[in-house]
């Protein structure tokens, strides 16, 4: 599974990287990023999903590899 943010939806509210800083990450515009790779681990796959519910404009998705 990969976690994926979507550039042109995300407007920066935060919500991601602050539930989920080892997940999200931000950039100086406030917009959110994955960390690393966007791989996520089983262990990571429950947080993963409550950022996606999390996300006010849709812009997280997770996808399987």
């Amino acid at each position: 599974m990969q976690l994926v943010i979507d550039d042109a939806r995300c407007t920066g509210n935060g919500r991601c990287y602050a539930l989920l800083p080892d997940l999200f990450t931000d950039d100086e515009r406030g917009h959110g990023h994955v960390v690393g790779d966007g791989a996520l681990s089983d262990d990571q796959a429950e947080a993963a999903r409550r950022a996606v519910v999390a996300c006010p404009e849709d812009a997280i998705t997770i996808k399987d590899q």
